[in-house]
């Protein structure tokens, strides 16, 4: 499977939309971050929000020609941009484990180092969600920091996980 990265055109909004929100129940949505609660937008929201139209910090993830993704990026620290966060998600339950998410964040984590001056790039989970625990791993970041039990999820408290890489850390896995 061929795997990239790209802008979302303005047309293809409500296709992202069909695909990451027209089911509240999703596979996905139990993964990524679900002790937050988060609601989805509805169509309207999300055009009228225009959050992925010519934003740099977000693209969408294509494989073999069809959006089966997103991967995005938003800086920690608000208006200082010195601590900058990515988040991934493959919306497609069947494309999962196909390593879809590997080849994408990739692709990004070199995008962002290539289009910013930061020296880390990082990303936070939760230890029930073991698919981005190795996902970090196999693309070279490290655990950068546990706070124990601290999401709660159905009953039961999680760790919020962080993972980062170095610029030259990064550079090194690209040689």
């Amino acid at each position: 499977m061929t795997v990239t990265i790209r802008p979302l055109r303005a047309d293809e909004q409500t296709t992202l939309w069909q695909l990451a929100y027209s089911n509240p129940n999703a596979e996905w949505t139990k993964w990524n971050g679900p002790y937050f609660h988060d609601v989805a937008p509805t169509l309207a929201e999300f055009l009228a929000a225009r959050r992925w139209v010519a934003n740099p910090l977000r693209q969408v993830i294509v494989s073999d020609g069809e959006l089966v993704g997103a991967i995005s990026a938003y800086y920690e620290d608000g208006d200082l941009k010195r601590w900058l966060e990515v988040g991934l998600v493959i919306y497609r339950e069947g494309l999962w484990g196909q390593h879809l998410g590997r080849q994408a964040l990739r692709l990004w984590l070199t995008h962002l180092f290539a289009i910013t001056d930061l020296p880390h790039l990082g990303f936070t989970t939760w230890s029930g969600n073991e698919r981005m625990l190795r996902l970090g791993a196999a693309v070279g970041m490290k655990e950068e920091g546990r706070i124990r039990q601290v999401c709660f999820w159905q009953g039961q408290y999680y760790d919020s996980v962080k993972y980062g890489i170095l610029r030259e850390e990064w550079r090194k896995i690209q040689d």
